[in-house]
């Protein structure tokens, strides 16, 4: 592609955007001067793209109410970019139901690329490897995704049928504050109408979701990652567990990320120090390999199960290193 086609298409590309552009504008970002600017604007009135002139002070150019542009038009990085989204999106299960969505839509793209494009992106994709297999995930329905979506960026309460990990079913009036992506998994947190309590609920067990006529103030505080984060912190589980570590806060995360446990300071100042950490688990096993692997001063509060567990790695590890 020529210098000036691709700037021509950049041109069509800003007044796709939407709204009128300047002169100054235009030059600017094409980097060339008004008079080029001109000169394009007829390049596209020649192959009938309607380009209006618009006069006065903000006068400039936009495109025709109601154009439509050809449906795609993506440079190599552009193509490889969108390609490679579509992959990773479908291995992390971040879909929707519509499984063969993102296949259907991969063909499509591929379909109308020029040939040259086309044959660089398979070799591309024939040669890509990924050193983990691709996840098996249960994934939301669109429409209720979209619905829920919308109902948060407006602040408008959505209604909604959900089902929990037990298996029971219950309506619910939701004020969505936003919607995560985390671990293959779509999740929305906000305040449950009912209860009047901030929740976390998978969008993928929800049946149905219709929004609601009103209007809810956004909250302040911690964004919605960081509500949805917290909130696996400090759900349900069966052992609860409360240590002292002396470190740094990074340190400690490198083993015990913010979706596992809650990080406190005992004492003022930067830098090492002790730290109060606390988590819940269902399951203590893991937790001593973890300890061992922090490498820190560290003293277990609770349970006594924890403690006997890592007493018991210590000793089978002191065994294996005198038998060696």
């Amino acid at each position: 592609m020529s210098r000036p086609t691709g700037r021509v298409l950049t041109l069509l590309e800003l007044l796709q955007s939407g709204g009128t552009r300047t002169m100054a504008e235009l030059a600017d970002r094409l980097g060339v001067e008004g008079r080029t600017v001109r000169r394009y604007v007829d390049q596209l009135i020649d192959l009938d793209v309607p380009v209006e002139s618009v006069r006065g002070r903000y006068g400039g150019y936009r495109l025709a109410p109601g154009y439509r542009l050809p449906p795609l038009m993506l440079s190599d990085d552009e193509a490889l970019a969108v390609l490679l989204g579509l992959v990773a999106g479908r291995r992390a299960g971040l879909t929707t139901t519509e499984r063969t969505a993102s296949e259907t839509a991969t063909a499509k793209i591929r379909r109308v690329l020029p040939k040259h494009v086309a044959r660089r992106l398979d070799t591309l994709m024939e040669a890509l490897a990924f050193t983990d297999q691709p996840g098996e995930f249960d994934t939301p329905d669109a429409g209720i995704l979209l619905t829920v979506a919308d109902a948060a960026r407006h602040r408008r309460p959505v209604s909604i049928r959900y089902t929990d990990r037990d298996g029971r079913r219950s309506d619910r009036t939701l004020h969505a504050y936003g919607i995560v992506a985390h671990a293959g998994r779509w999740y929305v947190t906000g305040k449950d109408a009912l209860i009047g309590e901030d929740r976390t609920f998978r969008l993928d067990r929800i049946a149905d979701a219709r929004t609601l006529p009103g209007f809810f103030e956004a909250p302040t505080g911690p964004d919605p990652a960081q509500r949805v984060l917290s909130g696996f912190a400090t759900a349900e589980y069966r052992h609860e567990v409360t240590l002292r570590i002396h470190g740094t806060v990074e340190q400690v995360r490198a083993r015990l990320p913010a979706t596992v446990a809650r990080v406190e300071e005992c004492e003022p100042g930067t830098g090492e120090r002790w730290l109060r950490v606390e988590l819940r688990a269902e399951r203590l096993d893991w937790l001593p390999p973890a300890l061992a692997a922090l490498d820190r001063p560290f003293v277990i509060e609770r349970p006594d199960e924890l403690r006997d567990l890592v007493v018991a790695l210590a000793d089978r590890l002191a065994s294996h290193a005198r038998r060696t």
